[in-house]
């Protein structure tokens, strides 16, 4: 495959770079899109993870031993990812995997590698429920849970808007699970909903839902969607004469969104424990290897990518490997939970979730979020 070739060859370059570290002998394996709509996202993720590995490596490794990484398109399409993460760890035999890029795909894959008791951690995923599907599970994707609430105040608060629409995509678990915690942040705000609006994914046409959500006269638009639909939802609002706020979850903010929603992207609202305007040393290291590597500007998506990737390496320094796959996966399942790190994305933990019948499940991310506002090309940290 060549998407596995070229990453091989530059994790290779590394090791000649590097005398300190052996063959390359960690197999980490990477799902994500690498094609398709969801690419917005899967792309900047691999160059996280690569970044992250070129300076592992480049530092001694692991204990002078090196990571690979084994990279799998999943197109962000659900059978993709299944057969990804089958490869992966049946004919692959990777220690653990990173991935999919989004929640549906994480739906249907997590539980493959749930049952071959591998570790899949997500860098992307946030839907509600996923982490529930068993102790293999982590993410250091910060939930919808976690911050739409944060964000929704943040906006109230600033704007001081006192009644809302809501706009949501009404077939992805992502979407979903996006309004189902809107809907509970307004109520919990005590924010009346003036109109609930819908759409499905591949629409390209919302005026008939803005002209119902224009006639009922919100402050602003609540909206749960992926990029790829969010940005014409805005170009179409400001041609109806909607210039109110959006409020957005993490499916909007990606850079993209200039791109798209050209002289329609301001006043865009969105919550995420990573800006690239966060003057933490870590973050403007992290930038500026970034830059360096790749010539353009990170996003979220690299930056929580980057960072997973070096959560996993302090875990893998506290276990010694034996060689015997099924015993090294469990010791890096159990070394996982208690890693703590100040990266990127700032100062980060695990937190356990129940699962089925109340019991242990995966784990979840604890991060403090950081809310923006889209002005000029730029996602601009309201405090």
């Amino acid at each position: 495959m060549k998407i596995k070739t070229t990453v091989l060859m530059a994790i290779a370059a590394a090791f000649l770079l590097c005398p300190n570290v052996g063959a390359a002998e960690i197999k980490i394996g990477v799902a994500a899109a690498l094609t398709g709509n969801a690419a917005q996202y899967g792309v900047p993720i691999r160059k996280g993870f690569e970044l992250a590995v070129r300076e592992i490596n480049g530092s001694g490794g692991v204990g002078r031993t090196g990571l690979e990484l084994v990279i799998e398109d999943e197109q962000g399409k659900k059978e993709e990812a299944i057969n990804s993460f089958r490869k992966l760890i049946f004919q692959d035999k990777v220690l653990m995997l990173f991935g999919p890029t989004l929640s549906n795909s994480a739906q249907a894959s997590d539980p493959v590698a749930q049952g071959a008791r591998t570790v899949v951690f997500g860098t992307s995923n946030t839907a509600d429920g996923i982490t529930s599907i068993g102790d293999y599970v982590f993410r250091n994707s910060v939930t919808e849970r976690d911050i739409l609430p944060v964000t929704l105040k943040r906006a109230v608060q600033k704007t001081g808007l006192k009644k809302v629409a809501v706009l949501y995509g009404n077939d992805d678990i992502f979407t979903k699970s996006g309004y189902d915690n809107f809907k509970k942040a307004l109520q919990d705000l005590k924010i009346p909903v003036t109109a609930t609006e819908t759409f499905a994914k591949g629409d390209v046409g919302f005026k008939p839902q803005l002209t119902n959500i224009k006639a009922s006269n919100p402050d602003a638009i609540v909206l749960s969607a992926l990029v790829a639909e969010g940005a014409p939802i805005m170009v179409q609002a400001r041609q109806l004469g909607i210039d109110l706020p959006f409020i957005g979850g993490n499916g909007m903010n990606s850079p993209r969104i200039f791109q798209l929603a050209k002289n329609s992207s301001d006043n865009l609202w969105v919550g995420s424990p990573w800006s690239v305007e966060s003057p933490t040393s870590e973050n403007k290291r992290f930038i500026a290897s970034y830059q360096k590597a790749y010539q353009e500007m990170p996003d979220q998506f690299a930056a929580q990518a980057y960072d997973a990737m070096y959560i996993a390496a302090q875990a893998l320094k506290k276990i010694k490997l034996t060689g015997k796959l099924e015993a090294d996966r469990k010791a890096l399942r159990d070394a996982l939970p208690a890693i703590q790190w100040n990266g990127t994305t700032g100062a980060f933990k695990f937190r356990q979730v129940t699962g089925r019948g109340g019991r242990p499940a995966g784990y979840d991310a604890v991060q403090t979020a950081i809310v923006m506002m889209t002005k000029n090309n730029r996602y601009v940290i309201q405090r």
